[in-house]
Order: structure tokens, then sequence, then C-alpha cells
């Protein structure tokens, strides 16, 4: 039979049977309900897209690669070294919920540790796996609590049930894998707890309010499996309790984002209400419109997205990476549209390789779109917080990251192919796999997938099947794909479908058929208008960085479980120089001509180059903290001379610099300023900054938290100073403070009881100005005049009051 082609776009999409068998043009193609796996039950919004049973799905290439390293790495090891995950004693696995680790570390590790051992088939994973369940499931009392019995009373009397929520999908993927008769009923019974709880007391805390879309997932889960209707009047009350995301953003901590975001759209299966089906992609498009401004598919939030700290030097958690790619995987299935699978690819492949070090025995807890170096010394505030963020360790020094990135690789193997509710097959991501599955009338097919994709714009799929079978395939089109070209058993078919959509093929597949699907890959350049309109540079899914030195340095750890720092070797400070009309033209590919490694996300191994020209611009500089110092606008003028530098995929880099100034020589390019040397203090809290003092962040008022801030927290009633040193003597003849004051917090910082100014004349401090005209009062800019006078540094002494610290949000002299 002649194959018939469907280009679909994504709201026609997956459920729709063919154009010629519909029963009615009027009949919308998501009113299918596949029978062949659990989906949604009425009165859910039918699944276009259905996931398929664990074991369903083998990876292989690269993809299986970073599989086996987590396996013989942290994830497959991490009861070697986590304390949270040593199983005598602990309050998960405890009969009567006593002992320790009572909280999420373990939860986090378990639901990715279990599908690790089910994608890699691996017999001791599994049996390790069992031994933890069968004790989760040992620990149920009377009323349908399970697990750590201080959980129940730990919020002030109230049940924190946010790693129950972790445990559930534990429970979901071990029966979807064994359909293990004692889960359904003990799930329903935690439930039937649930919905007994006062709604006054559901919920309650922050994290389980910011992340009850967990929740709420799993009781839809059972409920497609146990048809019980009392779990619908549950899920609203979930709902209800659950923080409002469909009114927008309502949390800027970066894991909530990540998890939280979409929690409206997974209402929306019940609701079928616009405003929910909606929210997840306005709260998507808030948060990056603001705070993802850089390649890598991730956002500027370590640990929160902050106003002025958007650049592309600032971090992803780990954790949010993950949870943003488990987020995109729902989100594909629910709405069917495979933009939400474009994005998970591009976090995947381009974010979550660099976290980890190539043999996945350690992470860091922070990734950058520009980082270029990775040690453990303190970087905030810059980044938010204190201590080690950047350097490599296996160990709780990244807690919840250390545990949790153990489901990134195996959700993504999972969700490879996806059954449709037309009795089909989706190609949602793609990787060499094999993937056995029922289609059509419950016939049985086998489909391999030989590529090296992302490495590769060509994808071949052989069928196997026992007889003659009709079945729709569908194949994304990512958005930044050329027109894709497709041959069925070595035969062009015209390919009708575009970027963004599905293509559709629906005809009668035999043993043997083969689908060869090439997907034209070009080099693209992308500007970043929101972020100095540096630019980035992408070829296919993929981002690329400058190729940088790597000098890795061991700090600590132990054999076998090294913590490490990584330095540059080489130069890092480069604009790149663009053909003004055709950007995209300005750089080379290179491509290996050898055979795929298992690990081609290292800079040794990347089997795809580019090379371009460039500049290195002296100004840009890393700050007192070895933290690169924010980008200033592009075109940037530079006096340097052209080099060729080398790219690489974004993913293969762990320090890089993937959002680049561009260099221009007209009257629209800006002379970078090299960023003054950073204000001095007596005293500064480590958690602020005397940056803050001259960042050109104006208050809102005296405790606006909005911006950074210097304080001398901690010293209180003290004399204590701030001292700005100038290169060059400056002439100054005024200044003015803006005061900061948390009292209407409640907190430890008041305007000073008095203050001077002094400025340096030889070696001799000088007082200048009129002490009446020293001000201390909130909320505005206290300023002083004095007789112009040249000096080399000037100095502002306060004197506390007692009982009290104080500080700065913005000092100013001119």
């Amino acid at each position: 039979m002649k194959p018939i082609l469907f280009a679909v776009p994504w709201f026609a999409l997956v459920s729709s049977a063919f154009a010629e068998e519909a029963p009615s043009a009027a009949s919308p193609p998501t009113d299918r309900r596949t029978t062949l796996y659990v989906s949604n039950r009425e009165p859910l919004a039918p699944s276009p897209l259905v996931k398929l049973p664990p074991g369903s799905i083998q990876p292989k290439g690269w993809l299986r690669h970073q599989l086996d390293a987590m396996r013989d790495g942290l994830t497959g090891r991490l009861t070697e070294i986590s304390p949270w995950c040593q199983f005598g004693g602990n309050a998960w696995t405890d009969p009567k919920g006593q002992g320790h680790s009572g909280w999420e570390e373990m939860p986090y590790w378990l639901k990715g540790f279990g599908d690790l051992g089910r994608v890699t088939g691996d017999e001791r994973l599994l049996k390790e796996t069992k031994k933890w369940i069968d004790a989760v499931l040992a620990t149920q009392e009377k009323d349908g609590w399970f697990g750590p019995v201080a959980l129940k009373t730990s919020l002030n009397g109230k049940p924190d049930l946010w790693p129950h929520m972790l445990v559930l999908d534990c429970l979901q993927s071990w029966y979807e894998a064994t359909s293990d008769e004692r889960v359904l009923p003990f799930l329903t019974k935690y439930f039937r707890w649930q919905l007994a709880q006062p709604e006054k007391d559901f919920l309650a805390g922050y994290w389980p309010k910011m992340r009850g879309g967990d929740n709420l997932a799993s009781v839809y889960w059972l409920y497609n499996r146990s048809g019980d209707r009392w779990l619908l009047d549950l899920a609203t009350k979930v709902h209800r309790a659950t923080a409002a995301w469909e009114s927008g953003v309502i949390d800027w901590h970066g894991v909530n984002v990540t998890q939280g975001f979409r929690e409206p759209t997974l209402y929306w299966q019940q609701s079928q209400q616009k405003k929910h089906r909606d929210g997840a992609a306005r709260n998507y498009d808030t948060v990056m419109g603001t705070y993802g401004q850089f390649p890598g598919g991730g956002f500027a939030a370590d640990e929160n997205a902050r106003p002025g700290y958007a650049d592309p030097r600032q971090g992803f958690e780990t954790c949010a990476i993950v949870e943003y790619m488990h987020s995109f995987e729902m989100l594909t299935r629910i709405t069917g549209d495979p933009l939400w699978a474009d994005r998970c690819e591009e976090v995947a492949l381009n974010s979550l390789p660099g976290a980890r070090t190539p043999d996945s025995k350690a992470l860091h807890y922070l990734t950058g779109a520009n980082m270029v170096q990775l040690d453990r010394q303190n970087k905030a505030p810059g980044i938010q917080n204190g201590g080690t963020m950047l350097s490599f360790s296996p160990f709780a020094v990244y807690r919840c990251c250390q545990h949790n990135v153990a489901h990134g690789w195996p959700y993504y193997a999972e969700e490879l192919w996806l059954a449709t509710s037309d009795g089909g097959l989706c190609a949602s991501l793609y990787a060499a796999s094999e993937v056995r599955a029922q289609v059509a009338d419950g016939s049985r097919v086998t489909i391999t997938e030989a590529t090296d994709y992302p490495f590769s714009d060509t994808v071949t799929l052989k069928v196997g099947t026992m007889s003659a079978v009709k079945f729709p395939l569908y194949l994304r089109v990512p958005r930044w794909s050329g027109k894709p070209v497709l041959r069925i058993n070595d035969r062009e078919v015209k390919a009708e479908g575009k970027s963004g959509e599905y293509l559709v093929l629906k005809r009668e597949w035999r043993d043997g058929d083969s689908v060869t699907l090439r997907l034209p890959m070009s080099v693209a350049v992308k500007t970043w208008p929101k972020n100095k309109d540096a630019v980035s540079v992408h070829y296919g899914p993929l981002a690329f960085a400058l190729k940088i030195g790597e000098k890795w340095v061991r700090y600590g750890g132990k054999d076998g479980w090294p913590e490490q720092e990584v330095y540059p070797t080489t130069p890092f400070n480069y604009g790149l120089v663009l053909k003004a009309d055709k950007p995209a033209e300005s750089f080379l590919l290179k491509r290996s001509d050898k055979r795929l490694p298992d690990n081609p996300f290292t800079p040794g191994t990347a089997p795809i180059t580019l090379t371009a020209k460039a500049r290195r611009i002296p100004q840009w500089t890393q700050d007192a903290n070895g933290l690169l110092n924010p980008l200033q606008p592009s075109p940037a003028k530079s006096q340097e001379p052209e080099e060729t530098v080398t790219l690489i995929p974004m993913g293969a880099a762990r320090l890089r610099i993937s959002a680049f100034p561009v260099i221009g020589d007209g009257t629209d390019a800006h002379v970078w300023v090299k960023p003054p040397p950073a204000p001095r203090a007596s005293h500064c809290w480590p958690a602020d900054t005397t940056a803050a003092l001259n960042d050109g962040l104006l208050p809102k008022s005296s405790d606006d938290p909005s911006i950074p801030r210097f304080t001398w927290w901690d010293h209180k009633g003290t004399t204590e100073w701030v001292e700005y040193d100038f290169e060059k003597p400056q002439k100054l003849k005024a200044a003015e403070v803006y005061w900061f004051d948390d009292e209407p917090s409640k907190g430890g910082c008041r305007v000073p009881a008095s203050w001077r100014l002094l400025v340096k004349v030889g070696d001799a401090w000088q007082e200048v100005g009129r002490p009446s005209a020293y001000g201390v009062q909130k909320d505005k800019f206290n300023r002083v005049t004095f007789d112009a006078i040249t000096t080399s540094a000037i100095r502002l002494e306060a004197q506390l009051r007692a009982g009290f610290s104080g500080g700065i949000l913005e000092w100013r002299v001119e």
C-alpha cells in the first residue's frame, strides 16, 4: 500500500484518526482513548500520548553509555557514601517509621535508581530497588499513613506531605514494571487518609504547597487504574491547597518553578478550563522571558531567580535541570504539543551533561551558560548561596542534587517512544533505541532506531512484526529543523510537514519495513536583546560553547570518589567576529569521521566542532571571587588581534562561554569598561557584598529585598567603614548614601547613629563636609557636598546604633 503522509500541527495531534476513517470532521481527534495502555479515564481529558510500561524501551548508543555511567557512578553506588541512603535504621524502612533520614533524600534517589535499573536491566539495581520498595510497603499504618512517623506532625503539628510525593513516584514506577498487587490498595488507603485531612492542615508548609502538582499527578495515576470517583474529589482538594500557579509565577525558587509551573495544565485534565490548559505555557514564558535569556534551556536561579541577576554567568541547579525535563515530558504527553519535547531535549542535551563529571561520579550544584572557573571558593552574592556551589563533588555538599539527579537520564530514556491514542507509536525524543509495544488491535511490533542524533541529522527506523499491521507512526519535527526528508523502504516520499509538527505515517507495516528521516541541521545564530545583545550559536538542537582548556585539580574526597575543581588553561574572554548580513556563515563546521564515541560530551570526544574568528576583550574579567563578570553591551570594541577559536557542543564543555559578545568597530560599538576594584569594608556579612555599594541598582526603599545589599551584620554598636580606592586620583565634590534599614520586617539593621566622610590626601585621611549635613534618613539618598578635592580614596565611617547593625544599599560619589 502506498503510504499516506500527513503533516499534523500540535492542536490536531496525535489522537487523530486517519482522515478517511474519521466519523466526522467535527469529532476532534483528541476524543480517542487508547485501550492498549492505561491512560486517562473519563471525565479526564483523553491522553493524546501515553507512556509505555518500563522496560518497553531499550536505549542504545551514547544514551546507554550515560545510563551505564550512572549505574557504575554516583547514582548506582550512592548507598556507599550517602548517609540518607543507608537501609539499616532508615525511617522510610522501619516498620514503625522510626529512625534516621526521614525526609526527601532517599526518595529523591530511589525514584531514579529504580528506573535506572529497569532501563539498563541491571539485576543488582533491580534487587536493591525491591528491597527498598518491600520495606516501604510494610510501613503503612491502619489509617493509611506510611513512612517516617515524625513527618506526621513535623510542620507545627501538621503533616509534611512533600517527601511522600516522591515515594508515590517510586511506587508508581514499581507497579508499572511489576504489577505488584500490593501497590494499588496501599495508595488507595493513603489517599483515603489524605481525603480525610482537614483542609486547613492539608499541604501545610512551604514545600508541599509549592509542589502539590506532584501529588495531583499521582492521584490521577491511581484513578486511571482503579476508577474510584472519590479520587477526583481528592484531586480538586489537592489543587485548591496547592499554590495558585494558574495565576502566574507565585514563587521564584528555581526548583519550585521547574516543578510547580506545570500544575495548572495537570489540573486542566479534570477542569477542562482554558486558563488551566494554558497555565504551564504562560508560566514558562514568564520565567524564560526574564531569566532564561541565554542558551541551554535553563534559567538563572541560584537558588532563586533574583531581579538584577539574569546574566548567563548565573547558575541553574542540577535539581532544576532534571525536574524541568520531567515537567516537559509530562506536558508532552498531556497536551501532545511537540514543543515541550523540543524543550526537554534542549535542556537535556545542553545543560545536563555539564552538570556532572564525565564518569558520572560527581556533580555540582549549579551549571551556568557562561562559567569559566569551577572552584570550591565562595561566589556569593554573585551566586546567591555562600560556600562551594561550582566544584564537582560526590558528597552531601550538594545534598538534594546528589540524590535527585538520579531520574534525569532514566526518565528521558523511558520517554523516547510513546503510545498514541489511535493505536500508534510516536518517536518523541530521538536516540538510538529499540521499542517493543502494542499497536492497532493489540499486535506487537518492534521498532529499532539507529541514529547518532543529536550529532547526526538522520534517524533510521526498522519495523519488526509477525504479520502485516496497520497503525500510525508519528515522527516529531523539531522547531529548529529544516524541511524534513523522508524515505520509506529506500523510496523517497514527499514530506509536507514543517518544523514544530509531527509527520504522521499511516500505512500497513510489514516485517522489515524501514523509514529514514532526515532533519536538516544548519548553523544558526541567536541574538539575546535582553542580555546586552549577546549571541549564541546552534546546530540543530545543540548549542555551542567556546572550547576552553581544562585543568582538573583534586582538592578532597577519597580514592574512587574525588572532589575536583576545574580551572581554565586558555583564554575565555572572546567576542565573535560575525558577518553582519549573514552571521551563520561566519562558522566552519567540522564533523569527525570516526564512530560516535560512547561519551561524546567531553572536549576531547566532541564529534562536531565549529571554528570562527574572534577577538579578546581584555576588560571582560573575573571578579574578586573568581566569578565571570557580567556581559556588557554588544557590539563591543576590541583592539586585540583577530584569532581563530573553536566551539564545541555546550554539553561537552564544563568550562564554557556560550553567550558571546559580538565584536564591532562602527559608531554603535561600545568600549567595555573594566569593573573598578571591589569596594573595601571593615567587615561584610558573608551573604552580602561590597559590590552592592556601587552596582547602580537603585532601591525602592531602605528595606528593599529585591536588590543586593551591603551590611556589617553581626557587628553592633561599633564604628565601621567602607572605602573606594581609585586607580587614578579623582576630583570629588559630593557623595550620597542610601541606608539599609530593615525595621519594617523586624530585622537587626538600622540607619547609623552618625557618620562622616574622609578622603585620602597623601598618606593622611582628611574629613570633608559639615557634620550637620550627614543625614540618616530612611528611604532616600542622604547627600553631602564639600569643596572639590583630589583624592586617591574616599571612606565612609559610620557609628552604628547601640544594639543594632547597619548597612548600605547604594553609595555614590561625584
